[in-house]
């Protein structure tokens, strides 16, 4: 059976959730610098190439990043988890995720495979997206994304203090400049007075473990 939301339909400006996890359900982040190299991989890619913070070259010397797509590529939001990850992406061009997607999954891959000796592919085929395609979806699948560590840690955990996703970002606990959290947050103010909203903040929309994102979100699952 062919793969559900494997990318199809590129839209120019269009705003999608992209995961994938491990091959054969592994973990692909085994440790703190796991995590800390795919994110230095996401800075590396979007901001500009003529930012000092900009280095090709971070793992013994060898050149993963070669390009930015900053102007190209918006990261809204994010989470990373053992053995899998959903990144909320707006793209410019038609192209820019799948070209950003092939350039991000190769680097980690092949900083993964060096680190720990092995060979083969590390994620579970080609990334899957999902075209969002309104307001409602968008906060939603954001609230998702954000809560996705209570799947591993429990209720009782606290996630403002888990430091792999964007959700300190959104807070104002951290001020991340490729984390463009605005578009999201300002839907607050916008849409006060409005059916969209029930929440003053985001942080109490997102906490709010009343709120039933499934009937929005819909069948949202990992293949």
């Amino acid at each position: 059976m062919p793969s559900r939301n494997v990318l199809k339909n590129y839209v120019e400006g269009g705003i999608y959730h992209v995961y994938n996890r491990g091959v054969e359900k592994r973990d692909i982040f085994l440790d703190g610098q796991d995590y800390k190299t795919f994110l230095y991989f996401l800075k590396q890619y979007l901001i500009d190439e003529n930012d000092p913070l900009r280095d090709t070259k971070n793992y013994k010397g060898r050149t993963f990043v070669r390009r930015s797509f900053c102007g190209r590529i918006e990261l809204l939001a994010y989470v990373l988890m053992p053995n899998h990850f959903h990144l909320l992406l707006k793209q410019k061009g038609e192209r820019d995720i799948a070209e950003f997607l092939k350039c991000l999954a190769t680097s980690y891959s092949l900083y993964f495979n060096d680190k720990y000796d092995r060979v083969g592919t590390l994620f579970q085929g080609r990334y899957k997206a999902v075209l969002v395609k309104d307001d409602a979806y968008l906060l939603h699948l954001s609230r998702y994304i954000h809560l996705n560590p209570l799947n591993n840690k429990g209720p009782s955990f606290v996630i403002r203090e888990y430091d792999y996703s964007s959700y300190q970002d959104y807070l104002g606990l951290r001020n991340t400049k490729w984390i463009k959290s605005k578009l999201i947050l300002e839907m607050f103010d916008q849409n006060k007075d409005s059916d969209l909203i029930d929440k003053s903040k985001y942080e109490d929309f997102v906490e709010d473990y009343a709120l039933d994102s499934g009937k929005i979100l819909g069948d949202l699952v990992l293949e």
